[in-house]
C-alpha cells in the first residue's frame, strides 16, 4: 500500500494538471513580474523532484541543465512550455520509481548525498515538495486570471482520489 504522503504528493501533482489545463505556450511564458511564468513553475516543480527522488534518492542525473534554467534562485526564463511538461512527465515518472519503494518505517530516515545525510528526513521532504506544489499552484491559477482565464476550478478538486488512511 502506498504511503500517505506519497499519495499526497500525486494528488497534488494532479491539481497542477487540471490547474493548467488548455494553457498555451504564449500563456505559459508570458511574466506578470516579479511572479514567474506557468512554464517556468512547471519546470520548477519538476527540479526539485529530480532533486530529491531521481538525484539524491537514487543516484541518477536526468536532465542536469534544468537546475540552471528553472532551479531556485535563478533568474527568471520562459522556456517552452512543452518542454518542461516534457521534462516535468519524464522526471516524476522516474521518481515514482523510488517513491513506490517507500514505507512508513522508511519516512522518519535520512538519505545519503556525497557521504553526508540530508538535512531533513525523507517524510519532510515529501511534505516539503507537496506544500511546494500547492504554493504553485496557487500562483498559476493568480496568473490564469491575470491572462483572463474565466470558469477555472474554484477548489481543491476530487479528494477521492487521495482518500485519508493511516500509515
Amino acid at each position: 500500500m502506498t504511503v500517505l504522503l506519497v499519495t499526497q504528493l500525486r494528488f497534488a501533482r494532479s491539481e497542477l494538471v487540471r490547474c493548467l489545463d488548455g494553457v498555451t505556450d504564449p500563456e505559459a511564458r508570458r511574466r506578470f513580474e516579479p511572479m514567474n511564468c506557468i512554464s517556468w513553475i512547471v519546470g520548477h516543480l519538476a527540479d526539485q523532484e529530480n532533486r530529491y527522488w531521481v538525484r539524491f534518492a537514487q543516484g541518477e542525473k536526468l536532465l542536469p541543465d534544468l537546475k540552471a534554467l528553472v532551479g531556485y534562485g535563478r533568474p527568471p526564463s520562459t522556456p517552452p512550455f512543452v518542454d518542461m511538461w516534457a521534462a516535468w512527465q519524464m522526471i516524476t515518472g522516474d521518481a515514482d520509481n523510488f517513491l513506490n519503494t517507500l514505507t512508513p518505517d522508511l519516512l522518519p530516515t535520512y538519505l545519503e548525498v556525497n557521504g553526508k545525510s540530508t538535512a531533513e528526513n525523507i517524510g519532510t521532504m515529501l511534505m516539503r515538495n507537496i506544500y511546494h506544489y500547492w504554493f504553485h499552484i496557487g500562483e498559476a491559477y493568480a496568473i490564469r486570471q491575470l491572462l483572463g482565464h474565466s470558469e477555472l476550478p474554484d477548489f481543491v478538486g476530487n479528494m477521492a482520489e487521495a482518500l485519508y488512511f493511516p500509515d
